[in-house]
């Protein structure tokens, strides 16, 4: 079995952190590569895990010169399946498919008509092109229960979506500095105090405002407490404002993009994640890792992994007091921030394994190319 795989390249979070999962433990069971449309980090980390990467550069979004060099690759290479990934690829999906005889499928990794919620221009061109993509695929991987009824209530076959979770590397070991590092990389005092943090790209579907907002309802009540925000987008500026408005600007830190996560997880004692719209993210099994807490919003299929009071806390979208309670209670309590921790940790080893979610791909592929043929 050959499968190839195209995404843009210019993926940083969980996207990215998918591809690389799945291709690791993909290539022990098939002939996997991938094809990205721009050289950045995203091509430089599947590099060094060991992926079959190669670049089809595009000019811009809309150069459609590469669909023939993809068409030549694919017949030339006789791959049995092409697998996208994002409104990109989707797009260059949409015409490769007249090109070629080959079942075509897709991974939704969010709700499509929020992706570029925070800017204008995207909004309206990308998101109704993505829109129409879609319609074109044979078949839809969705990343969560949530996301399979979502494209059924929008009109979308529910025999052609299969739904697969997400799933992580546990067998390697993560790269990561020291906690004092860390902080000294970013010249932030951090002796005795507690830290909370949210990794997540600064746009409005991630809701940072709601963090700050209970960051500082924690301080009113708590002053060894540390925010650190780690992401880089559109609302960086309007948040920073929001921050030095409520008078939290000091105890709220922006890093910016974090290029290895990990150092992050290692550093924080509580993982927090205020998304008002999500499929199941990347960031709460990374956390998981170094069995950390969370506190997220209870949107997509997160109720799958994170169980209320077990290994974590769910609070509704948009609310900050039930965030600031949560982190309260949890900070004045080390212990329980222990045992949610180690309990996270063996939830997301007991099911959500990155070889679990190739296992699942693999049944997948099977099946479609029986029904293909």
């Amino acid at each position: 079995m050959k499968v190839l795989h195209l995404i843009s390249g210019g993926d940083t979070g969980g996207a990215k952190t998918h591809i690389i999962s799945l291709m690791k433990q993909l290539k022990k069971l098939m002939d996997a590569k991938v094809i990205c449309f721009m050289k950045d980090t995203f091509y430089e980390d599947a590099l060094k895990a060991g992926i079959d990467i190669q670049v089809f550069e595009q000019k811009k979004r809309t150069d459609l010169s590469i669909v023939e060099k993809l068409t030549k690759e694919i017949l030339r290479e006789e791959y049995d399946i092409i697998h996208c990934h994002g409104a990109r690829a989707n797009f260059i999906g949409m015409f490769l498919k007249k090109k070629i005889s080959k079942p075509m499928i897709t991974t939704i990794h969010s709700d499509y008509r929020l992706d570029f919620k925070d800017n204008l221009y995207k909004r309206f061109i990308f998101t109704p092109l993505n829109a129409i993509a879609l319609r074109k695929f044979d078949y839809y991987v969705a990343i969560s229960q949530d996301f399979k009824e979502m494209l059924e209530a929008r009109g979308f076959d529910s025999k052609k979506i299969f739904i697969v979770y997400n799933g992580i590397d546990l067998d390697s070991q993560p790269d990561y500095v020291s906690k004092e590092d860390f902080f000294h990389r970013y010249n932030i005092d951090f002796k005795g105090k507690k830290i909370i943090g949210i990794m997540a790209r600064l746009d409005a579907v991630k809701d940072h405002e709601t963090f700050i907002k209970a960051a500082q309802k924690v301080l009113t009540k708590r002053k060894d407490v540390l925010f650190l925000i780690a992401g880089s987008g559109n609302e960086e500026d309007r948040l920073k404002t929001l921050a030095n408005e409520l008078g939290v600007g000091d105890r709220v830190h922006f890093l910016g993009y974090v290029r290895d996560p990990y150092s992050f997880y290692n550093a924080i004692d509580i993982n927090v994640l205020t998304s008002i719209s999500e499929s199941f993210p990347y960031v709460i099994l990374e956390g998981a890792r170094f069995k950390k807490p969370i506190i997220t919003t209870n949107v997509g299929g997160i109720s799958h992994l994170v169980k209320d009071g077990y290994n974590g806390y769910l609070i509704k979208a948009k609310d900050s007091e039930s965030l600031a309670y949560r982190i309260i209670s949890l900070i004045g309590n080390e212990e329980n921030i222990e045992t949610m921790g180690r309990n996270l940790y063996q939830c997301v080893s007991d099911s959500f394994s990155s070889r679990n979610m190739a296992e699942k791909h693999k049944e997948i592929y099977e099946y479609i190319i029986e029904k293909f043929h």
